[in-house]
């Protein structure tokens, strides 16, 4: 009723105002034919029920924002090993290639490949015959050559005599003495020549230089070989070598600690290394440096490192590849903060600190050294201070946390 009430004035409200008199049913004591000031004044007190009526059971008032939630980590100072990685590839202590000093046939091959082998084992036999041929030829030369020296020495002895009766001319007893020299000289040279005959014979057996494991053979028996042929390789490998490369700029850093302990027969003073191998396993043997590199080489800016490690199992093979791992250095008093309390911005880095208050603070820090799941910073932060590790993306700076309470393990 009251609806049709309101709509029926506010119809003749409007034909009121158009001039236009119409005659409208109205409840009685309401509005009039010629729309007066007290008409008009119910007509706004009815539309303003209306209205109220309409907005019924709706509230205006804004929800509160929850404070966000966050969890922290305190910043720690202590002294940190700054652990370093590099690539390395192993080889051997002493690597002898096995090369005959003679020409001729192999006739036989008296090793395993890949055993171990000793220094001076007879590896291949090259065909003895034609230098036991040329040592039998040697050695007739130089009984030749004796016979020689034997007559010059009875020429001397007789004609010494005869030379100081005058009986001969004193020249020729200068000549047999002259003629003696020269078959001494004869008889040396012969049993230098039966030496070398003797050696090459000797060459005929190819021996180990080094203890080692032997590699394959390079050449079948029957071959022809001569001192250019490589017939295999044996590799000391117990202390083993490990290379690998350092930048410029990280030589330059340790230069004075380097070359410190290059002038030792057995560096003492570096950080042991740790060998990771190929399947992620890490090697029991710990590792020490021995030497860097002549020069830097100019097409990469690094220099060469070599180390060694001891191999008593002969487990650690030349050619393998690796990881090497050592703390060089040890950083004091550093401040370490969980990595993901590090949030990276166009290229600069900030934490989110909380105060006393529970107040967030934006700050900027330089980053060093990552050391496991830490980073070490510089500047920004002091240290016990807390920074937000979960929930970095609910703050802002300024804003009030609040800080979540980590739950006991088994929770």
């Amino acid at each position: 009723m009251e609806k049709k009430i309101s709509a029926e004035l506010f119809v003749g409200h409007n034909r009121c105002l158009s001039g236009k008199r119409m005659q409208l049913h109205r409840p009685e004591g309401i509005g009039g034919p010629h729309c007066g000031p007290a008409s008009r004044l119910v007509l706004a007190l009815v539309l303003a029920t209306a209205v109220l009526a309409m907005g019924c059971g709706k509230t205006n008032a804004a929800p509160a924002i929850p404070v966000p939630e966050v969890e922290v980590a305190s910043v720690v100072q202590k002294d940190v090993p700054i652990v370093s990685e590099w690539v390395a590839t192993l080889d051997g202590y002493v690597n002898a290639q096995i090369q005959p000093q003679v020409t001729g046939y192999i006739i036989r091959q008296t090793y395993k490949e890949g055993s171990f082998v000793r220094k001076g084992q007879i590896l291949f036999h090259i065909d003895p015959r034609p230098f036991q041929a040329v040592l039998d030829q040697a050695n007739a030369q130089v009984a030749q050559a004796q016979a020689q020296l034997a007559k010059t020495a009875m020429d001397i002895d007789r004609d010494t005599p005869l030379a100081k009766e005058r009986a001969i001319a004193q020249s020729q007893l200068d000549n047999d003495i002259q003629a003696n020299r020269a078959a001494k000289a004869a008889v040396k040279a012969a049993e230098a020549q039966v030496e070398q005959a003797q050696l090459n014979l000797e060459f005929t057996e190819v021996k180990s230089l080094v203890d080692g494991i032997a590699g394959i053979a390079q050449v079948q028996i029957g071959n022809l070989v001569n001192p250019t042929t490589v017939l295999t390789s044996v590799s000391q490998i117990n202390p083993i070598k490990a290379y690998f490369s350092i930048s410029e700029q990280e030589y330059i850093h340790f230069a004075d600690r380097i070359n410190a302990d290059a002038q030792k027969e057995t560096p003492s003073n570096g950080p042991p290394f740790e060998l990771i191998l190929a399947d992620g396993s890490v090697y029991p043997h710990k590792g020490t440096g021995l030497l860097a590199n002549r020069q830097v080489d100019v097409s990469t800016g690094s220099i060469q490192i070599v180390c060694s490690f001891p191999n008593p199992q002969n487990f650690l093979r030349p050619g393998q590849f690796g990881r090497l791992r050592a703390a060089p250095e040890v950083r004091s008093g550093a401040l370490l903060v969980p990595q993901k309390a590090v949030s990276e911005l166009q290229g600069s880095y900030q934490v989110a600190v909380v105060g006393a208050d529970n107040n967030v603070s934006i700050r900027a820090v330089k980053t060093g050294d990552r050391v496991g799941p830490m980073w070490i910073v510089e500047g920004g932060v002091k240290p016990g201070e807390q920074v937000v590790v979960e929930g970095l993306q609910k703050v802002q700076n300024g804003s009030t946390v609040k800080i979540k309470q980590p739950q006991a393990k088994g929770d």
